[in-house]
Parts: C-alpha cells; structure tokens; sequence
C-alpha cells in the first residue's frame, strides 16, 4: 500500500486572466471541487503571484494544506505546467512535496503603532522620497551595519531569492538550503557591501536613521507598512507551507537551473 498523501478533496482557486478562467471552467467539468475549508489540497490557476496568493489566504485562514501550482501566467517559478483536465490526480499523487516557511515580519512605525505580516518571497525596506535611506541592520542583536545608506535593503526566502532579490543581485538560495539572502538594493555606502547570506533561525532587526528626513516603507510581498522606525523579520518556523511539483520540474531543480541560466 502506497504511504503518498491521498489529496481526494480539491479546491480551486484561479486568477482572472481569461486563460486561467477557461482552465477553471475546463476542471470543473472533470472534477467536482469543494470549498477550501474542506479540502485536502488546493490547485492553483495562474503565475506565480496566484501561487503566493493562496499561500496568504492560508497563512491569514490558518488551515494550511498543500497547493499544486498549474502555469498559466507568465513566469510560473513556483508552477506546475499546465496540460489540462485529464491525469490531474494522478500528477498529485506522484507529486513531490516541498517545504516553505514564510517570514514573520513586525513593523513599528514612527507613530508607534505596530503590524505584523507574513511574506513568503521577501521583506523589502525602500526609501519613499529621493532621500537617501539610511539603515542600521542588526543581526541576532548584534548590529553588524551601522548605517546602510542607499534605495533599500531585503531579506529573502530562498523561494524568493529568484526574484526581487535576484534582480537586486542577491545570490540564488537552494530551497533546503535553511538560509536567508540580506541584499542591499542600490547601497551607496558601505558601497562595496554585497549584502550577507544567514543561517534561517537568524533573527534581523532593521532601524531607520533620520526617519522623519527619510521616510522609509516595508513591503512583505505584497502589503505595505509607510514610514516605519523599525522593523523586526525572522522565519515563521510554525507556518511551514508545502507545494507540490511534478517529479522532474521540482523547485530546487530550478533554483540550480537558473544560476545556469543565460
């Protein structure tokens, strides 16, 4: 008797785009779909921002429960190819499971007042007006940058280390690697830091200098928090998330595949 994981209760959640809401259209047909509150797994229609879409619905609901990602988007890193109706289940049950954790992310603005969020990709701090930021970075309560000046800094997941932070030069994460990516986004001093690379328990605290002359916002995927004074992220060790992946077309297999892209 197999000891895979039986997904026999679907959800479904789809984007707008008329290509997904034609997929959408051509499952129910096949498959009879239940709230997600009763299912067993969720398939999700669309690109990658569908994908991080329902991992927050589940991280904000708090029955977190795998997600089979389908591509009908236009990057679809964190997707599954799409081939229609026809052999679904049995591509979940030969699918490969990956473990994710979100990061935990509280922000105190200059108000005082106090939000927490979960981002799965990255926490980005970025300066709001043409001043510079200026940002002290504290590791494990240790400061290690007393003063990052420049647009921004992140700290990325190693799902998210494709994306924002590639784009700001950060290095590329394998998913078991258990680290997190710090990168600076165009630093002015120090100028020659290239960012850091953390053990994932690491907690990092971020702390705005001159907050008032040079306003800085957070962003946790897709929320953001507006003049902030501080800002606390560390790895949500309780809200492990799993995606489900084709064998073959596995996340870590295409983290290594980019670091080879041209």
């Amino acid at each position: 008797m197999s000891d895979k994981p039986q997904y026999q209760r679907l959800a479904l959640l789809y984007s707008q785009s008329d290509r997904a809401r034609k997929a959408a259209k051509e499952l129910c047909e096949k498959i009879d779909f239940v709230p997600t509150e009763e299912a067993d797994a969720v398939i999700a229609l669309g690109g990658d921002g569908t994908m991080l879409d329902a991992l927050h619905e589940m991280l904000d609901t708090g029955r977190i429960i795998p997600v089979f990602g389908l591509n009908l988007g236009t990057v679809g890193f964190l997707m599954n190819r799409y081939h229609g109706a026809n052999g679904l289940r049995e591509r979940l049950a030969e699918a490969k499971p990956m473990a994710v954790r979100p990061l935990c992310m509280e922000a105190v603005t200059q108000n005082g007042e106090t939000q927490s969020f979960y981002a799965v990709n990255e926490v980005s701090l970025l300066r709001e007006t043409r001043q510079t930021a200026k940002i002290e970075i504290s590791v494990n309560g240790k400061v290690r940058i007393p003063e990052l000046a420049g647009d921004g800094i992140l700290l990325s997941t190693p799902v998210g280390s494709t994306a924002y932070n590639l784009s700001a030069n950060g290095p590329i994460l394998p998913l078991d690697s258990r680290m997190l990516a710090l990168t600076p986004i165009s630093p002015f001093r120090p100028r020659r830091w290239k960012g850091a690379i953390l053990p994932e328990k690491s907690k990092v605290t971020f702390r705005v200098r001159e907050p008032a002359k040079r306003p800085v916002a957070v962003v946790g995927d897709q929320k953001e928090v507006r003049d902030v004074a501080e800002v606390h992220v560390e790895i949500a060790c309780d809200k492990e998330m799993t995606l489900l992946f084709d064998p073959g077309h596995a996340l870590d297999e295409r983290i290594v595949a980019e670091q080879f892209a041209v």
